[in-house]
């Protein structure tokens, strides 16, 4: 019987099969490098604001605790956004006449709340509990970066699964005394992980990796 495909077909075939594996590899680590890059999470990427909000200035030279705006922290899932009411208490006494301050002014004149645009978002199939990992040593700075130190809000890290997996394999790394939960300004100390593991102890912190944990 006559050969019905001339013989490099084999190696067309060969080329084929294997030049699809590579194109797909090729593909899934550019899909890897968009999915972690800022173009995909905005870590790094200020958001505009109704106001220009600094935390440089208020949490850093002012030393404003970060409860004073964000109440229920310790005790809710949401750390809360401050009410016009909270702003004004200051604004109403000083900057009076300024006129970055005036959407805050004209708030508290109407009694509309400003819309400020979430920075830290999380998608809705995951939950999330501020007040469990502030009773259980994890600092704001943690996840927030370094918070006192922006002049406008950026997303510090990209809050992706792995991300806060790395937290709940190892939480000795993270965790810092509860007095400085609130502290802007902490630095990890030499000896983390001899203090994390003390700490994980005492606090009685579980390594949490099961699905159900955030997803429920």
């Amino acid at each position: 019987m006559a050969q019905i495909f001339h013989r490099s077909t084999n190696t067309v075939a060969r080329v084929s099969i294997y030049g699809s594996l590579f194109a797909l590899l090729i593909v899934s680590f550019a899909l890897y490098g968009v999915s972690a890059s800022p173009y995909y999470t905005d870590v790094n990427q200020p958001k505009d604001q109704p106001v220009p909000f600094s935390h440089r200035h208020h949490a850093g030279e002012l030393g404003i605790d970060c409860r004073y705006c964000h109440t229920s922290v310790e005790e809710s899932s949401f750390a809360g956004l401050p009410p016009t009411q909270t702003c004004m208490s200051c604004h109403s006494q000083i900057w009076t006449n300024s006129g970055m301050l005036e959407p805050v002014r004209a708030s508290f004149g109407s009694g509309k709340s400003l819309e400020w645009i979430r920075v830290n978002a999380l998608p809705d199939f995951v939950y999330f509990n501020h007040s469990i990992h502030v009773h259980k040593g994890v600092g704001c700075t943690t996840c927030h970066g370094p918070i006192g130190q922006m002049p406008l809000t950026w997303k510090a890290n990209s809050l992706q699964m792995g991300w806060c997996l790395d937290c709940h394999r190892a939480p000795e790394k993270y965790v810092r005394p509860r007095a400085q939960i609130f502290n802007p300004n902490y630095q990890p100390p030499a000896n983390q992980e001899e203090l994390g593991a003390r700490l994980v102890k005492e606090y009685k912190v579980q390594s949490l990796t099961n699905c159900t944990t955030c997803h429920r």
